[in-house]
């Protein structure tokens, strides 16, 4: 198997023909040896769009949040691959299950940093720096993606190209993830600064989250920096001051659901990475530790979200066919248990980051500084509107163009008015009684859906538990999967991978660094 530098970028081999049979000229050979049917070189705008959709839909809402959504207990594994990391058997620890995770990764890093170069100084398009603001941020997203699952990381000499476009280096290092993590933040600063002020990129359609609005990335970036300030926040020598951070950029980030990241081009024949999976696999069912926390809040996403094994809608516990899959003792049966119906949800966005976890960082910063009226005020906003979006996912499963004629919807949609009375009624004597703490389990029910946020969930878990923190409490009685392993290509072609992967039980032992760990 080839390392992720020699799988991401093409190889050219050249011919060597024996003298003894061909007599050719120099030239003759030279053009034998031209590739004169593809192009080298693509403008910036065209490679942006490839890095924009394997973003959303390979690395955020891809193999990595089917599997986080069974390890957050968001979903359960049911079948297969799945079922076996239900039971931690093989898949959490296996060198083989985010492979494809591994190489879509650093692939679209290395995009990232072509458009990157090429917008910079003495590259083909210098003359658009704010191209390569929004290449900065992909680059940081992705940069922050690939150390926050896999921990210390190739990077500064992975995903690196020459002018021939071969890789720089062919068994890059490994890095910290203290140092990666700078280099995140730096990423971002720069996309700033070639942002601000700029109303309009010249990408057009290619741009598939703002086409081209300069000012929705910069909130985009602005929000980045909070999201990874808090993840960061307990490896920090002064909290508060980082606390304050996290407010000043929330604060410069997205004021409504309208300029949240999402990815929102999934129809008929692009589908939604959740549905794609479950309608080919059908290897998910329901949660019983989901339902029993939205049960005990008497939550109307209760009512909304799941579905029973002949796809009819569930209005609560009481249905007589209510029976959502044990986590972690589950039997490996399909059609045999409850379903969520975010796994239907065909044409839902892939969200990157959204409105409601910009809230909901605002609301953690603000109670961890002692400021309890400013954060429910922020958490209600952020709970109201995290319902909103599960609403929009549960529509979507059921006016699925493949799926929608099978489901059978018997309850009616959650109004605005029965969320602000969920907060008033259910959620605000909680806040009372443990601000912190039902911050973070809203923030984990908001996170339940299609919009691939238990990538991001399984972060927060993690930080938690660096913290001390048992806040949301999971019911698998099964070894929790503290990262995820390297992959294959690197972990039996790259020397530095190979000497710290092992049989790769250490991602139930080694937490990531800023999860208390220490690579």
């Amino acid at each position: 198997m080839r390392n992720i530098n020699s799988i991401i970028y093409k190889s050219f081999a050249v011919l060597s023909l024996s003298t003894l049979l061909f007599s050719c000229s120099e030239d003759m050979m030279d053009r034998i040896n031209n590739d004169s049917s593809h192009t080298k070189d693509a403008p910036a705008k065209f490679i942006l769009a490839d890095v924009i959709t394997k973003t959303a839909f390979s690395n955020v809402g891809g193999d990595v949040n089917t599997y986080t959504s069974s390890y957050v207990e968001h979903e359960a594994g049911i079948h297969n691959q799945l079922y076996r990391a239900e039971r931690r058997q093989n898949e959490p620890s296996a060198a083989s299950t985010f492979n494809n995770s591994w190489i879509a990764m650093y692939t679209t890093l290395k995009n990232a940093r072509i458009i990157i170069e090429k917008c910079s100084e003495g590259g083909s398009e210098y003359q658009t720096p704010e191209v390569r603001g929004i290449a900065y941020i992909m680059a940081a997203y992705n940069s922050a993606l690939i150390t926050d699952l896999f921990g210390d990381t190739p990077w500064s000499e992975a995903a690196l190209v020459d002018d021939a476009g071969m890789p720089v280096f062919m068994n890059p290092k490994v890095d910290n993830q203290e140092d990666i993590y700078k280099e995140v933040l730096t990423y971002l600063d720069n996309a700033i600064l070639d942002l601000e002020g700029v109303k309009s990129i010249p990408v057009g359609e290619y741009d598939l989250l703002y086409n081209g609005d300069a000012q929705k990335w910069l909130k985009f970036a602005y929000g980045l920096k909070a999201r990874y300030t808090m993840r960061l926040i307990n490896k920090s020598s002064n909290k508060n001051a980082e606390l304050e951070k996290v407010l000043e950029y929330a604060a410069k980030s997205f004021t409504s659901a309208d300029e949240q990241a999402a990815y929102a081009i999934y129809d008929a024949s692009n589908l939604n990475p959740l549905f794609d999976f479950q309608w080919s696999r059908d290897a998910l069912a329901a949660s019983k530790s989901m339902t029993e926390k939205l049960i005990e809040r008497d939550d109307p996403r209760v009512r909304r979200a799941f579905l029973h094994a002949g796809l009819a809608q569930l209005e609560g516990p009481q249905n007589k066919n209510w029976f959502p899959a044990p986590n972690g003792e589950v039997d490996q049966f399909q059609g045999y248990y409850n379903v969520s119906a975010f796994t239907y949800a065909q044409t839902a966005p892939t969200l990157l980051l959204s409105f409601h976890e910009v809230l909901f960082l605002r609301a953690e910063a603000l109670c961890r500084l002692n400021r309890a009226e400013e954060a429910e005020a922020e958490l209600r906003k952020a709970v109201i509107t995290g319902i909103s979006n599960a609403e929009i996912s549960i529509q979507a499963a059921f006016n699925s163009p493949s799926a929608g004629r099978y489901l059978k919807q018997t309850t009616e949609a959650i109004s605005t008015e029965e969320a602000e009375k969920y907060f008033d009624e259910q959620v605000k004597p909680l806040f009372t009684a443990n601000p912190l703490k039902e911050i973070m389990v809203q923030k984990y029910i908001a996170f339940f859906g299609a919009s691939g946020e238990s990538t991001e969930c399984y972060s927060d878990i993690r930080r938690m538990k660096g913290m001390g923190e048992d806040f949301v409490t999971l019911k698998n009685p099964n070894k929790f999967p503290l990262r995820c392993p390297y992959g294959q290509s690197d972990v039996t072609a790259n020397p530095n991978i190979t000497s710290i992967f092992g049989n790769g039980d250490y991602v139930y032992t080694e937490p990531v660094w800023w999860a208390g760990g220490s690579r």
